[in-house]
């Protein structure tokens, strides 16, 4: 019986294989239906060499996908591996047209583009499906075992459970010295192995599970002791979790010098490249203008609608930007005129309000929201008009959530990083709960963002706006 491991392998390059090389039939057709004139744009002699070049891109691509990105062996997260699926596929896209202009065959623009086409929509869909489909069969589930019961085990296993596109399954954690276990790893229900108790998790039958070492810097003696036992069992399914915190890790090099046990990371600011600061403006001028144009209807029907209690549809809070520039944050108007009041009225005679404002600078059930104001917070909507804070330069449509000067104490070291962007429409928190997370993890975000910031990330987070919008999730 062929091992389950071999067969999802197996079928996500043979998924992988037709998807690309069938995108060349269908472009075919398209064209074919809605121009009518085949001929004209592939000649009937040609089509046997467009199609064996096609076939043979294909074939290299997925051989690509599987030496030299790992992509049936490794288990990547979803973005990551989406982001490398579209760099190959456009890539190859360049050498086609680069073989068609040598060989000096006819070249059609709209066969080529429509090709390349359906084959970026196609191959991540398929992709994505097929996973989806084995880890409810429990094909692609791989048993894991965490190594560590403290903080950096409880990091590694909360990362995992975001990605079930890993399809990584905890079967236990295991308690090196039996020291302290994290409140965090017992409230999981997972079960908590002593290390004495672990042989049976090194024996040939389990080759397939999944071994994390995630251990804390003064445990250092037991993960080398980890590694020299699953190295001994032959293990290879092994991977280490370092407790790095703070450390940018998107787009850092790293080297190692021979002989030593000396990992050098180069670290790069992204954001304080021209050209990076360059491509976002560019993103937010585009952006921010075509959103404008294509919901201008919406934003004078809400606007219509805010200011029929005769106050401004519109108003502008005063936030903290880049280099600590104040500007009006613009917003539709979803209080009662006399918000201020109410307020200082609520705070002076409700203690748990007052805890609450204290906390977060918000309300959950906040009386000065009007009827319209519940459904422009509850869908977001009454954030379009920062769409032109967008189109000024004040903000970004990606970027940490914009906060008043009082909250700049708050951020205590991490406030260099806020300073370092200009506040986004959304942002990662905005996509990580919201107001659903509390203070200090807010503060955690908008620094990973700004330490890690890429063009994809801003793109990867836009996709996931739309999503929590259109859920509803996190937002009061």
């Amino acid at each position: 019986m062929m091992d389950k491991q071999l067969f999802c392998k197996l079928l996500l390059a043979g998924i992988d294989l037709i998807l690309l090389y069938i995108s060349f039939y269908l472009a075919v057709n398209i064209i074919d239906f809605f121009l009518i004139n085949l001929n004209g744009y592939l000649p009937q002699s040609e089509y046997g060499q467009r199609e064996l070049i096609h076939l043979i891109l294909s074939v290299l691509c997925v051989g690509w996908f599987w030496i030299r990105l790992r992509h049936y062996t490794y288990r990547k997260p979803f973005w990551f591996e989406l982001k490398e699926i579209i760099r190959t596929l456009l890539i190859f896209a360049i050498f086609e047209l680069a073989i068609i202009a040598f060989s000096k065959l006819s070249f059609s623009r709209y066969l080529w583009g429509i090709t390349w086409i359906i084959a970026l929509t196609l191959v991540p869909i398929g992709r994505f499906l097929i996973k989806k489909i084995l880890i409810k069969l429990g094909y692609y589930i791989k048993d894991t075992v965490i190594i560590g019961t403290k903080k950096n085990a409880l990091d590694a296993y909360n990362a995992l459970m975001s990605e079930p596109y890993l399809g990584l399954k905890v079967k236990c954690f295991v308690n090196v010295d039996n020291g302290i276990v994290n409140k965090g790893i017992s409230d999981t229900g997972i079960k908590i192995v002593n290390e004495n108790k672990m042989t049976n998790f090194l024996k040939p039958k389990d080759f397939p599970t999944q071994f994390i070492i995630a251990l804390e810097e003064d445990e250092e003696q037991f993960r080398d002791l980890w590694l020299r036992k699953l190295s001994k069992q032959h293990y290879r399914s092994v991977s280490i979790v370092p407790t790095m915190r703070g450390i940018p890790l998107y787009n850092t090099d790293m080297s190692f010098i021979f002989s030593y046990e000396v990992m050098l990371l180069r670290v790069h600011n992204n954001l304080a490249k021209r050209t990076s600061r360059f491509l976002k403006r560019t993103m937010d001028i585009v952006g921010s203008l075509s959103l404008i144009i294509l919901l201008s209807p919406l934003l004078i029907t809400l606007y219509y609608l805010v200011s029929k209690d005769g106050g401004n549809a519109i108003y502008g809070h005063t936030r903290i930007g880049r280099n600590k520039k104040a500007f009006k944050c613009l917003k539709f108007r979803s209080m009662v005129l006399n918000s201020q009041e109410v307020l200082q009225q609520l705070l002076a005679n409700d203690p748990e309000a007052r805890a609450e404002w204290q906390k977060d600078f918000k309300l959950k059930n906040d009386p000065r929201i009007t009827k319209v104001g519940h459904f422009l917070r509850k869908t977001s909507l009454d954030e379009l008009p920062q769409l032109f804070n967008v189109l000024k330069g004040e903000m970004s449509l990606v970027g940490p959530r914009p906060i008043v000067r009082s909250e700049l104490a708050r951020y205590n070291d991490d406030v260099d990083y806020y300073l370092m962007a200009k506040p986004g429409m959304t942002g990662l928190w905005q996509v990580s709960g919201r107001n659903d997370v509390d203070y200090i993890t807010r503060v955690y975000y908008d620094a990973w963002y700004v330490k890690n910031w890429s063009i994809w990330n801003d793109i990867v987070i836009l996709f996931k706006t739309i999503k929590v919008v259109l859920n509803r999730s996190g937002a009061y």
